[in-house]
């Protein structure tokens, strides 16, 4: 019988044939550890609604996987991270990229802690605050969500976050044009990218906003 650990790492492989990711063996394992202690965690505490791991596996982290190719700079913060998605997955495959994951809620942060240790992650941060009262230090070449209900609200609430050359980058589902016509006029979309996920139903996109 294999083990779940064995199960997810198969079935991690066989997705990322699937795509354009080069990610080494030891990255393989943090994914794998990361959704075991996801897994374990959300017995007690609730974070995420998912609760197959391995419906995790494509869900959370293939889902933030597939966005890496897209940032450009060294420097992101993750806002409204939840259980750390989808900042922890990209954090492990970008060891040379610095993510601060934020969010407000005390039970996820405790978790993203306990995950960065057990994984030996050294480039993520972690910060407890609202985003419209976090004030950094250091301004951010990129600004990721895949939790903010709208585009609008996003920018609105972050703007304070991106450098000058910074952009948004937003995890979506679908993609509605309404969105992008409520913006603020001193926002531009860059691009649009459909995401593909393996075996993922649904549509996925990625809006990066100038």
């Amino acid at each position: 019988m294999l083990t779940l650990e064995q199960k997810l790492t198969d079935k991690l492989e066989t997705l990322l044939k699937q795509t354009a990711l080069s990610i080494t063996d030891q990255q393989k394992a943090q994914l794998v550890k990361l959704i075991l202690l996801l897994n374990k965690w959300n017995k007690a505490y609730n974070l995420t609604s998912v609760r197959d791991p391995m419906d995790m596996l494509v869900k959370h982290i293939l889902d933030s996987l597939v966005v890496s190719p897209y940032l450009s700079g060294e420097r992101f913060i993750d806002v409204g991270t939840g259980p750390g998605l989808p900042g922890l997955p990209l954090a492990i495959i970008n060891p040379h990229k610095q993510f601060v994951l934020l969010d407000s809620l005390g039970k996820r942060i405790s978790f993203i802690r306990h995950a960065v240790r057990e994984l030996g992650l050294h480039n993520v941060e972690t910060v407890l605050s609202r985003v419209e009262e976090y004030r950094p230090e250091q301004l951010f070449d990129g600004v990721l969500s895949r939790a903010f209900a709208s585009l609008k609200d996003m920018t609105d609430w972050c703007q304070h976050l991106p450098n000058q050359d910074g952009y948004f980058y937003a995890l979506k589902g679908l993609y509605h044009q309404e969105e992008v016509e409520e913006l603020g006029e001193k926002f531009t979309i860059q691009q649009v990218v459909q995401l593909q996920v393996p075996t993922l139903v649904g549509e996925r996109h990625l809006v990066i906003v100038k």
